[in-house]
C-alpha cells in the first residue's frame, strides 16, 4: 500500500494517475453539450448505494470508470453557458493548476512552520485586497472557507468591539441588548451568525429595501435612532454590495455616515461584488467600501476561482486579536515576540487549505485586469438580458441589474391567478432542470414565485438567454394548458 504514497518514489505513479484524470475530465469537458442530464435522486441513488466501500477497484482506471458512471456522467457543469441558476463561476485554467500544486504539497496554512512561503502569499493576497478596498495600511484580514465564515468572523469581532464604556453596556451579560442591522434581502448567514454568536432572539434588525431591492437609509436611520432611545446597543450594520438574489448594491457611503454617527461597526458583504474590486468599468458602483470596518469578499463567486477561496478584512489588524488562541504545541505566545507569522492567530479555523495559491496563480498569469475584463463581461450581459426581458411582454422582471443578476417571472396573458402563475413557474424551473438544457435558480419577492439568472460566465450570449427564455415560456404554456384540460 505504500505505493500510493505520494513521495519521492512514487512521482510516476502520481504523474500518472494524475494525467489519467486530467485526461478524463478534460474529455468530458469536451463532449458536454449541456449543462445537466437530468437525472434523479431515485436514478442515481442506487448507483451509489451498491458500491462497497470495503472491496477497493485497485485500479486507478477502473476506479475513473466507476466516477464517469456515479459522478462526471451527471454532474452539474458551471462551464456550459446555459448554466444560469447559482453563484457558481466557471473557473480559470491557472487557478485549476493552482488547486493541483496546493492539494500535491498539501500545505496547512495555520502556522509558519507547517507552510513557509504559503503563508507569506496568502498575507501578500490579503495586503493587495485590502489595497483594492482602500482599507488603509492598518488593514489585514485571513483567507476562510466562504462568505458564511467571513460574515461569522466579521460579526465576531464586531461584538467583541462593542467597548463596555458605552451607555447601557453592562458587560457579558448583556448580549441581548445588541443589535445587528441588515436588509431584508442580505444573506441568511447574519441570521445564523447572530445565532452561533449567543446574540438575542431579536438582535437582527430587518431593514426594508427600495425598489431597486438597496437597503433604505432613511429607515435605517429609524431604527438605529430608535435602537438607541430603547437602551439598546447598535453593535453592527452589515451592508451587502451584491445580494444573493438580486445582485443589489447598498448605499455604502450613506450606512457610513450613519455608522460613524452611531457607533456601529460597519461590515460590507461583498461575497458577491467584489469582482468589482477588479472592474475596469463599475468598480465606482461600490464606492464606500473603502469605510467598511470589515469585509467579506468570495474569490470563487466573482474572480472566477474554484471553490474554496474567500476571505475577511478588517481596517484595524488589532481587531483580529478576538480570534486569537495561542497553544503551547501550535503558536505558543513566545512566537509572536519572536516575529513567527501564524495565520491561525487570525483565524476561526486550525487546519486550512492554501486555497489563496489559486488567487496567487491567477493573478500572475491573468493579472487583475483579466479577472476585471470577465466580471465586466457578465455585467454588461446582464443587462443586456434586463433589455430583453423588459421588452418581452411575456415575463416581468423585477428590477435593473447592478452586477449580474436577473430575476423575472412569466406571465402568461390569459391568466390572471397568481397562485396560478406561481404554480406554472415553478414548474418550468423543474421541467427546465429535469430536461437538462438549461439550470436556472427561483426565489420569492413579495411572496411570489419569480425565476432568477446569475449570469457568471462570459461564454453566455445574449442568445443563450433567449432560446432559456423561450423553453421556460414553452414549459409554463405545458404546464398551463394542461391544467386548464385537468380543470375542463
Amino acid at each position: 500500500m505504500r505505493s500510493h504514497l505520494l513521495n519521492d518514489t512514487t512521482t510516476e505513479h502520481y504523474r500518472r494517475s494524475v494525467t489519467e484524470g486530467v485526461e478524463r475530465v478534460a474529455a468530458k469537458l469536451a463532449a458536454t453539450d449541456r449543462p445537466f442530464t437530468g437525472v434523479t435522486v431515485d436514478d442515481l441513488a442506487p448507483r451509489i448505494d451498491a458500491i462497497d466501500l470495503d472491496q477497493p477497484l485497485r485500479d486507478t482506471t477502473a476506479v475513473l470508470d466507476e466516477l464517469e458512471d456515479v459522478y462526471l456522467r451527471d454532474a452539474v457543469y458551471f462551464h456550459h453557458p446555459r448554466y444560469l441558476a447559482h453563484l457558481n463561476c466557471p473557473v480559470v485554467i491557472p487557478a485549476v493548476l493552482g488547486e493541483a500544486v496546493l492539494s500535491a504539497v498539501n500545505s496547512s496554512l495555520d502556522t509558519w512552520d507547517q507552510s513557509a512561503g504559503g503563508t507569506l502569499i496568502e498575507r501578500k493576497l490579503i495586503d493587495w485586497t485590502a489595497a483594492r478596498i482602500g482599507l488603509g495600511p492598518a488593514a489585514d484580514g485571513v483567507f476562510t472557507s466562504g462568505g458564511t465564515q467571513s460574515n461569522l468572523q466579521a460579526l465576531l469581532l464586531a461584538r467583541e468591539e462593542t467597548k463596555p464604556g458605552r451607555a447601557g453596556w453592562e458587560g457579558g451579560a448583556d448580549l441581548a441588548k445588541l443589535r445587528v442591522f441588515a436588509s431584508e434581502v442580505s444573506h441568511f448567514s447574519v441570521q445564523k451568525s447572530a445565532k452561533l454568536l449567543g446574540l438575542g432572539p431579536d438582535a437582527v434588525v430587518v431593514v426594508p429595501v427600495d425598489h431597486d431591492k438597496r437597503m433604505q437609509t432613511v429607515a435605517l436611520a429609524q431604527e438605529l435612532e430608535r435602537c438607541a432611545e430603547a437602551g439598546l446597543i447598535p453593535m453592527a450594520v452589515v451592508a451587502t454590495a451584491g445580494t444573493t438574489d438580486f445582485g443589489s448594491i447598498d448605499p455604502l457611503p450613506e450606512i457610513a455616515g450613519l455608522c460613524e454617527r452611531y457607533g456601529a461597526w460597519m461590515h460590507v458583504d461583498a461575497a458577491y461584488g467584489c469582482g468589482l474590486l477588479a472592474s475596469l468599468k463599475y468598480r465606482h458602483r461600490i464606492d464606500g467600501i473603502e469605510r467598511a470596518d470589515s469585509v467579506t469578499v468570495d474569490y470563487h463567486k466573482s474572480f472566477f476561482q474554484p471553490v474554496s477561496s474567500s476571505a475577511v478584512l478588517v481596517r484595524d489588524a488589532a481587531t483580529l486579536r478576538h480570534a486569537t488562541y495561542h497553544a503551547e504545541y501550535l503558536n505558543p505566545r513566545r512566537m509572536v515576540t519572536e516575529r513567527i507569522p501564524n495565520q491561525v492567530d487570525k483565524s476561526l479555523q486550525t487546519t486550512r487549505r492554501f486555497d489563496a495559491l489559486k488567487l496567487w496563480m491567477t493573478l500572475r498569469v491573468m493579472g487583475a485586469d483579466g479577472i476585471g475584463a470577465l466580471f465586466d463581461e457578465v455585467c454588461d450581459l446582464a443587462a443586456e438580458g434586463w433589455k430583453l426581458l423588459a421588452a418581452d411582454p411575456r415575463f416581468d422582471v423585477v428590477v435593473e441589474p447592478s452586477l449580474s443578476t436577473l430575476v423575472f417571472r412569466y406571465v402568461p396573458a390569459a391568466v390572471t391567478d397568481p397562485a396560478e402563475i406561481d404554480r406554472a413557474n415553478l414548474h418550468a424551473r423543474k421541467a427546465l432542470f429535469a430536461s437538462g438544457d438549461a439550470v436556472v435558480a427561483g426565489t420569492k419577492v413579495s411572496g411570489r414565485h419569480y425565476l432568477k439568472f446569475t449570469l457568471l460566465n462570459p461564454e453566455t450570449t445574449t442568445a443563450d438567454i433567449t432560446a432559456v427564455l423561450d423553453l421556460i415560456a414553452g414549459h409554463a404554456e405545458q404546464y398551463l394548458g394542461e391544467s386548464l384540460d385537468r380543470a375542463c
